[in-house]
Parts: C-alpha cells; sequence; structure tokens
C-alpha cells in the first residue's frame, strides 16, 4: 500500500504543519500555563475559558474569524499588506497560525494542570535559599512539570495532524502549498475515490496511534517527579 505523489506531498506538509506549531506553540503556552496555575487574578476564569473555546466551537466557526481577521480587510491582514508582507490566508504561514490558535487548550491545559500538580511546598523551599523567581520556574517547576510538557507537544502534534476544518477554511486546498492530508482525504472520498482514502486515513491512524502509545509509555514508565529535579544551582 503505497501513497501516491500528492498524497504524500499533503501527508509531509501536514507532517511540517504539527511540527511548526508545537514547536512555536509549546514555549508560546508555558507561561500562560503557569500564569493560570498560579495567578490569582479574578478574571483568570475568563482566560482560562477562553483557552478552552477551540474545544468546543465547530472549527468551520473558528476558521471563519480566523478567516476574516487574516484576510486583506481583517485587522490582522490589513496590518500585513500595510507592511508589504504576504498576504496570509491560503499560504502556510496562515495555516501555522490557524493550527497554534486552534491547539492553544492543548498545550496550556496539560502545562497548567503539571504546574497545579508542583504546588508551593518545594517552591517555598527554593524561596528560602534565596532562589530568584526564573531560578525557581526553570530549576523546580519545569523539571517537575515534564511529563505535563511532554503531553503537551505530544496532543499538539497529533491534534494539528488531523485538523480540517480550521485549515480548509483559511487555506483552501492547493496542492504543495495549503492541502493537508485530513483534505486530501475530503478529497478523495467526493470524488469517491475510496481506496486513496483509505491508504491516507490509515496511515494517519498508525501515525498518531504511534504517537500515544509513545506518550503512555513516557509518562507511565517516567521516575517519580522529585527525581527529575536537577541539583539547585543556588546551593
Amino acid at each position: 500500500m503505497s501513497l501516491a505523489d500528492t498524497d504524500a506531498s499533503a501527508l509531509w506538509l501536514s507532517l511540517r504543519l504539527a511540527a511548526i506549531t508545537t514547536a512555536l506553540l509549546v514555549p508560546l503556552g508555558t507561561p500562560l500555563a503557569w500564569w493560570l496555575a498560579g495567578g490569582r487574578a479574578r478574571w483568570r476564569v475568563l482566560i482560562d475559558a477562553l483557552v478552552s473555546v477551540p474545544l468546543v466551537l465547530p472549527p468551520t466557526v473558528l476558521g471563519f474569524y480566523l478567516l476574516v481577521l487574516l484576510g486583506p480587510h481583517g485587522w490582522i491582514g490589513a496590518a500585513v499588506h500595510a507592511l508589504g508582507l504576504k498576504a496570509l490566508v491560503f499560504s502556510f504561514s496562515g495555516l501555522v497560525i490557524g493550527s497554534m490558535v486552534y491547539s492553544l487548550p492543548f498545550v496550556v491545559q496539560p502545562l497548567r494542570d503539571a504546574f497545579e500538580s508542583v504546588g508551593v511546598r518545594m517552591l517555598e523551599a527554593a524561596a528560602t535559599l534565596r532562589a530568584s523567581p526564573w531560578d525557581r520556574f526553570f530549576s523546580v517547576s519545569v523539571p517537575l512539570a515534564a511529563r505535563g510538557f511532554v503531553t503537551a507537544a505530544v496532543l499538539t502534534f497529533a491534534h494539528t495532524l488531523g485538523e480540517f476544518g480550521v485549515v480548509l477554511m483559511i487555506g483552501g486546498s492547493i496542492p504543495g502549498r495549503t492541502r493537508t492530508a485530513s483534505i486530501a482525504i475530503f478529497d478523495h472520498a467526493e470524488a469517491l475515490d475510496y481506496g486513496a482514502a483509505n491508504r491516507l486515513s490509515a496511515t494517519l491512524i498508525v501515525i498518531a496511534l504511534v504517537l500515544l502509545v509513545g506518550l503512555y509509555a513516557v509518562t507511565r514508565s517516567a521516575r517519580g517527579p522529585t527525581a527529575m529535579v536537577r541539583t539547585w544551582p543556588w546551593r
């Protein structure tokens, strides 16, 4: 069972989109997750809800508003045009932006839960040893939340790999540029080419299973969280 060149190109584009989205979203979502885990602001609940909106909204709704914002008459699209930059809609860059918005909760929620599980005792102990906030974050919280980072990265990659509605609304189906694997499957099914749709679907299933099995293996075999804390530099 082999994939045609066009399907291989669509699969490669999906893999590249998932990798770039994950690489950008994990470091960008970490400060937000940290703040949600330890912040005391009353409107933190509102931010938490906004982060979770992509989980409950139909992808086409989110894709539509992103299309409006990124389009030539939208706030972001108009600013990009004024700067003389390439349009974001129907481009790979637009897909990355849309994927980051759509996959945001898959990064923030696991990291928020991981940071909350760290608790305050270790951080207070570090503070008594004159550790700065940066030291406490990178030397205590991050190592203790390591499994949360693994979960966030794997779920974001797998989720982005299977995106359909958002990427279709923003990028359309341009071969080699915005035609992802999920869109290629839809195109094959619409053309009644079920054999090609089956081959590409089976490939995505295998990739997803490998990612999830690897995730569960890592999280279940990981040592206790306190064993992952490296020696504090301020001792």
